[in-house]
């Protein structure tokens, strides 16, 4: 009877889970525990964000987000500081749409990130059609990059605040806005004829 109160192996605990994933990198074991808690992340987000889509979107972007942040912070209560991410990325979220009046990227557009650095045509009747590129552009990012230029183009924040809210170094986060950038324009020069 003793024996078998230690026979049984348990599931690892949280912190166990992120120490293996810090060391093979291994994205299923981030799998793992976006299992584990993606219900308190999602009515976390539906709390904030008041809307299932939307909520369903940021729950996901939150387990994108988790895949660079867990090699960067020391974390000792992964659920709590999980619940502090998920609050923080839709208090952020809820922002940038206040900022921009609606939820839609077409309205705010990165100040046409930059839009010099992406084309130079500035016809008005051309700009429609670069809101949409640009906003199709943002999709194929990667969860990095795309949330480093969103932060620092459409939310305004500084280096610094992208950090901080990310969990990246500043270093990364500009390499990220630069390579984000770059990886944008490209997208924007070699598909703006097509559109």
């Amino acid at each position: 009877m003793f024996l078998k109160l230690f026979s049984r192996s348990k599931p690892p605990q949280d912190l166990e889970l992120i120490q293996q994933y810090r060391e093979t990198g291994d994205v299923a074991l981030v799998g793992e525990l976006f299992e584990r808690y993606t219900e308190m992340v999602y009515l976390v987000c539906l709390k904030y964000l008041k809307d299932e889509d939307e909520s369903k979107d940021a729950t996901m972007h939150v387990f994108e987000l988790l895949i660079t942040a867990l090699h960067k912070h020391e974390i000792t209560n992964f659920k709590s500081w999980l619940h502090v991410l998920a609050k923080n990325y839709c208090l952020m979220h809820l922002r940038s749409k206040k900022s921009r009046g609606t939820d839609s990227l077409e309205n705010h557009s990165l100040p046409l990130v930059e839009k010099a650095a992406f084309l130079d045509t500035s016809e008005e009747n051309d700009q429609e059609t670069e809101l949409q590129l640009l906003s199709k552009a943002l999709t194929t990012l990667g969860p990095e990059q795309r949330t480093c230029v969103e932060l620092f183009y459409l939310q305004k924040k500084s280096y610094k605040e992208v950090a901080e809210l990310t969990g990246f170094e500043i270093g990364q986060v500009k390499s990220y806005i630069q390579n984000g950038k770059r990886n944008l324009k490209n997208y924007m020069n070699k598909n703006y004829e097509q559109e």
